[in-house]
């Protein structure tokens, strides 16, 4: 049978925290929990946008529990103040959700110098989900859901130039950045399992999804051809924000899910359909690869593994 949000379980007296949650796959997310009872924490950078995206939550769930918090998966220090408020507000976390992400932009850096795509889409998360794991302990049946991509077959792990400083290419970093999303999420799952923890890590990718992430690197560089194609990509071949969020949700609610699975669309190539269990390329389950990601992310963010 087709999974649908009708599907979900009651999620009354849970809270969970979604990052980028004010547009698309993040705000469907929301969306989904908020509507099954769940409090949710919609951590955004843009505390206006937040608001707006709030405010249509709650006109499809007027009942919604919603809170607006401030993050900045660009800043370490954003990262560790946005876990130290929620800690004083919520001792117990159920879940929480890796959405947030930018793709393909010109070369930037963030406030602690990273490249931006692996500064946001993965050190960013790395550094949230290790501070916010004593939070998630305290729950009866808590998850990370890291939102990765198709794009991780394209990544490879440039351990000699991973901040794109030698050699830069937007959708090579974009690649990279995916690709550490999987290699995290299974060490995090394997590092989560030999310490007898409760937490469970799984990935979820939301096929083509048509969202504003698309267009966001071809506004930067001022390429209208980019925009363009991303504009018809997005009309002709993706499918709905609220399709592409569903394997998130389930990865996040479905009892049978175990750490360490991947989610994606059930359709051709995992572009467009309903959720189902999916797998990742070699790449992304090489061991001695991902205990490198490990160690040079405990070393670029200072964030290690609690004991």
């Amino acid at each position: 049978m087709k999974w649908t949000l009708e599907a979900m379980p009651s999620l009354e007296g849970q809270v969970w925290v979604v990052t980028g949650a004010n547009s698309g796959l993040g705000l469907e997310t929301v969306k989904g929990l908020a509507a099954r009872g769940a409090a949710v924490l919609m951590a955004c950078r843009d505390p206006q946008r937040a608001e707006a995206a709030a405010d249509e939550v709650r006109r499809g769930a007027p009942n919604a529990k919603l809170e607006l918090e401030s993050l900045d998966l660009a800043s370490l220090k954003s990262i560790e103040a946005f876990a130290a408020r929620l800690a004083n507000a919520h001792p117990v976390v159920d879940g929480l959700i890796n959405n947030a992400g930018i793709m393909a932009i010109p070369r930037r850096t963030t406030a602690d110098g990273f490249e931006m795509q692996l500064g946001t889409n993965h050190l960013g998360h790395y550094a949230l989900t290790l501070r916010v794991l004593p939070l998630l302990e305290a729950a009866k049946a808590p998850r990370v859901i890291s939102v990765a991509s198709t794009a991780h077959r394209m990544g490879t792990m440039n351990f000699d130039d991973l901040m794109g400083e030698k050699s830069y290419s937007p959708w090579s970093a974009y690649g990279q950045s995916k690709l550490a999303n999987l290699l995290f999420t299974y060490e995090l799952h394997r590092k989560l399992s030999a310490a007898g923890k409760r937490t469970i890590a799984v990935a979820a990718h939301p096929g083509y999804a048509a969202t504003n992430l698309q267009g966001v690197g071809a506004k930067m560089t001022g390429s209208k051809l980019s925009a363009w194609f991303m504009n018809v990509g997005n009309s002709v071949m993706a499918q709905s924000a609220t399709m592409g969020a569903l394997p998130t949700l389930y990865a996040a609610t479905v009892s049978e899910v175990k750490g360490g699975e991947y989610f994606g669309p059930d359709g051709f190539m995992e572009l467009k359909g309903h959720p189902r269990r999916c797998d990742s390329n070699t790449k992304s389950k090489d061991l001695v690869a991902a205990q490198k990601l490990w160690e040079a992310s405990e070393t670029l963010t200072g964030v290690r593994f609690p004991a």
